[in-house]
């Protein structure tokens, strides 16, 4: 069995903005950035200032798309585990051309440093905006992006062999955008918890066999899943921790390494006496709205709960039609609407929080 490098290792193909630096070389480096560098880069600076010290474990934040943002201690080693549980995947190899266009606050962020100091990637930091400005004639092997980076950014990124998109959800129109897209795109499913992410789903660039049959999400190797009586997933990360993960996602599981996002099990809305999960009344209606939106709940004498529709805009006047794909019970029966919904660094919205911005 190979033994995988510790967190204080830095692999001797490690490129960083093309300059070669080993351990010893990284606190110069990082004091650089936080001294002399722009924002994006102070932020990235500080993160490696972590990484150096002599402590094994960061303090991460979680992004609070679900909930209220939370501190947590994650081992460096674990960190080290689950970039060398991607490479594995995508068969990254020392001196692959790495593009790094997240916030280095964020996990995802953070990942993509230690990839490629661990892997040996040759990693170009730029400014992590929702529309990255990178060298769109230079080869790169791997990147990590948002998906309104990825829409921002699909006639400069076919130079890019693969890409993963996470931070926020993945639309029915961004899917048949990148359908033909000469890059291999991946959705990914993860937390901080599980340090990133431990499955991924392939978007585009399907075989002949693959086109025919649903997508779902593949675990990387070594990890295993259940349900708990909710339905909801419970992961084995062996790599990354010892205690069972529950979540509050609901899924089906398919196989002992596929399964299947349904909702979360904290959405859920009990209707009369009918239980619906608002992000599958949401897919549904990708495409047909084209403003943000979400589908919740609000009390109903007669029904229990009643199912609203909350529309980022100034109006909340909708055309009756957008709703004829819907079954009866999924239809809303209240349509309210704001400017500007709450959201995380990432876009991605904050339902709780822009649903308490209604009063209701």
């Amino acid at each position: 069995m190979k033994i995988p490098p510790t967190f204080d290792k830095v692999h001797l193909k490690f490129k960083l903005n093309s300059g070669n630096y080993q351990y010893d070389d990284l606190y110069d480096v990082a004091y650089s950035f936080i001294k002399e560098g722009e924002h994006y880069e102070e932020v990235f600076g500080h993160f490696l200032m972590d990484w150096l010290d002599k402590r094994d474990y960061i303090i991460i934040k979680t992004s609070g798309s679900t909930g209220k943002p939370k501190t947590i201690e994650v081992k460096k080693q674990a960190m080290v585990n689950s970039a060398i549980a991607t490479g594995d995947f995508f068969n990254l190899q020392p001196g692959n051309k790495a593009l790094h266009c997240l916030p280095s606050n964020y996990i995802s962020g953070k990942m993509m440093l230690i990839r490629a100091m661990i892997l040996g990637l040759e990693l170009d930091i730029v400014n992590p905006t929702s529309e990255p400005v990178f060298l769109k004639n230079k080869k790169y092997d791997f990147c990590a992006m948002t998906p309104m980076q990825l829409r921002n950014t699909l006639d400069r990124t076919h130079n890019i062999e693969t890409i993963i998109v996470g931070g926020s959800k993945v639309t029915n129109s961004l899917k048949e955008a990148i359908a033909n897209h000469p890059a291999k795109i991946f959705e990914t499913y993860g937390m901080t918890e599980t340090v990133s992410h431990f499955a991924l789903k392939q978007l585009n660039n399907f075989t002949e066999e693959q086109r025919n049959k649903q997508q779902h999400f593949k675990l990387l190797p070594g990890i295993s899943i259940s349900q708990d009586e909710r339905k909801c997933l419970v992961v084995e990360v062996p790599y990354i921790s010892k205690d069972k993960i529950v979540t509050n996602d609901v899924v089906e599981i398919h196989s002992k390494t596929e399964f299947e996002w349904i909702g979360r099990y904290d959405n859920v809305v009990n209707t009369g006496g009918v239980k619906v999960f608002p992000e599958q009344i949401e897919n549904k209606l990708a495409g047909i709205i084209d403003k943000r939106y979400i589908i919740a709940s609000e009390p109903d004498d007669l029904l229990g709960e009643k199912l609203i529709l909350v529309v980022e805009d100034k109006t909340n006047q909708l055309d009756p039609s957008v709703f004829d794909s819907l079954e009866k019970f999924e239809r809303p029966k209240v349509i309210y609407n704001l400017e500007k919904f709450s959201e995380t660094g990432f876009g991605k919205i904050q339902r709780n929080k822009t649903l308490a911005m209604l009063h209701l």
